[in-house]
């Protein structure tokens, strides 16, 4: 929680499901304990909510990217 406080942003990835892992408690205990010193709302990002699916091409697309972090930790560096 010290780099959310000295960034003042956070971004929370991992390759297992968004809601309901780690990434969910991780996010809020970011956000419960370095509340006043984010500039931006605390991010998730992880594998979508869906059944994983068998074809490797498709389930490349349900889970995070090196792009697609990098496109997110721009877009909270944004605001």
């Amino acid at each position: 929680m010290r780099a959310a406080k000295k960034t003042t942003r956070a971004l929370v990835v991992d390759a297992v499901y968004q809601s309901y892992g780690v990434t969910a408690e991780t996010a809020a205990r970011s956000a419960e304990s370095a509340f006043y010193h984010h500039v931006a709302p605390v991010q998730r990002m992880g594998a979508m909510d869906v059944p994983v699916p068998f074809s490797p091409v498709l389930e490349d697309l349900t889970v995070p990217t090196p792009e697609t972090v990098a496109a997110a930790a721009r877009r909270i560096c944004q605001k």
